[in-house]
């Protein structure tokens, strides 16, 4: 697979996730502006990805001024990155890091900060890159040979630095020699199950079925899937996951229907300040994502319209949290940290 964003010296590069399936595209990002308007656009997306592309525009703010306002410029890069999207924690998580370093970093001449800077960034990178992997291994012994997943979103490469979260399962369980087949929710409004899952699956020919969401329950009824496995953008200390709008219908028919309901994320998507999902804040996005279907208006003028991106699955629906760190089955509660 292609690498989803990466440093090339003088500039963030980016996968455009919005010109997939169509087009595998990709931009140079060569102010922290410019990296703002790549999250908040999705043109990069997915939570630990988010949190990579942030810390190497922190680097970038770094890099890109005089001598005298590195300090400057980074703290203001921190500021505006952290605006961008409020409920993947590690996109906070990532920007505190480099805080930290930048902290450390007190008294050094510019180059030193420079260099401090961008190493944290690309620890961070390299760092998300192993913990994929460590994702898969330690999920796919949840996967049998001859399993159908259903997921929702994309939680694959395209929304990390590594090989995924939740499609790291599935990749580690092919290599193992099980035969997995996947089951994409289209993910409306902005098809990332259609668009992103299903494109990263065939590229590493992993036998893929892309539904409309409101297929998903009828799937399970006519007892096609095996478990549903999503990523998550937080975890709060109980264990209720926010992921991707539509994770909690999908949660609610899994229970329904005897179907087990795996969240993997990395242990830096739990957040142990927040003691459950109802303190977990959801982002809101602009009407036109849901007023228009491939640039034609399909809602008329004069309706409203609400956006979340987000719900929450309660820790009851979840059946396991997969991290880095092993598998964990309930209860939750005091056991995350």
């Amino acid at each position: 697979m292609p690498r989803t964003v990466e440093w090339v010296g003088g500039a963030v590069r980016i996968i455009d996730q919005t010109a997939l399936p169509v087009e595998l595209k990709y931009v140079d990002l060569v102010s922290p502006e410019e990296v703002a308007e790549a999250i908040r656009t999705l043109k990069v997306r997915g939570a630990p990805a988010i949190g990579v592309t942030a810390a190497l525009g922190v680097a970038l703010a770094a890099r890109d001024c005089a001598d005298t306002a590195v300090s400057d410029k980074a703290l203001a890069a921190i500021r505006l990155l952290g605006e961008t999207r409020p409920t993947a924690v590690n996109l906070s998580w990532a920007l505190e890091r480099m805080r930290r370093a930048l902290e450390l970093s007190v008294g050094e001449g510019a180059g030193s900060v420079r260099q401090r800077l961008l190493r944290e960034a690309l620890d961070i990178a390299e760092e998300d890159k192993r913990l994929c992997e460590r994702i898969g291994v330690n999920g796919e012994r949840l996967l049998k040979d001859g399993d159908t997943v259903l997921t929702h979103c994309n939680a694959g490469a395209l929304a990390t630095a590594g090989s995924g979260t939740a499609l790291a399962v599935v990749y580690a369980a092919v290599r193992g020699g099980k035969r997995i087949r996947v089951i994409a929710d289209e993910t409306r409004p902005l098809l990332q199950g259609a668009r992103l899952t299903a494109w990263e699956l065939v590229a590493r020919g992993i036998e893929v079925t892309v539904i409309c969401d409101s297929a998903a329950a009828w799937m399970m009824k006519q007892g096609r899937v095996n478990c549903v496995l999503v990523g998550a953008d937080r975890v709060a200390a109980n264990g209720d996951a926010a992921n991707k709008i539509g994770s909690y219908s999908l949660a609610v028919a899994a229970g329904e229907h005897g179907v087990p309901f795996y969240v993997a994320c990395p242990y830096s998507s739990i957040d142990l300040s927040l003691r459950d999902g109802t303190c977990i804040p959801i982002e809101l996005r602009g009407e036109e994502e849901l007023a228009s279907f491939f640039g034609r208006r399909t809602v008329p003028q004069g309706a409203r319209i609400e956006n979340p991106a987000f719900d929450v699955v309660p820790n009851r629906l979840v059946s396991a949290i997969i991290t880095e760190k092993g598998v964990l089955a309930p209860p939750y509660d005091g056991r995350l940290a």
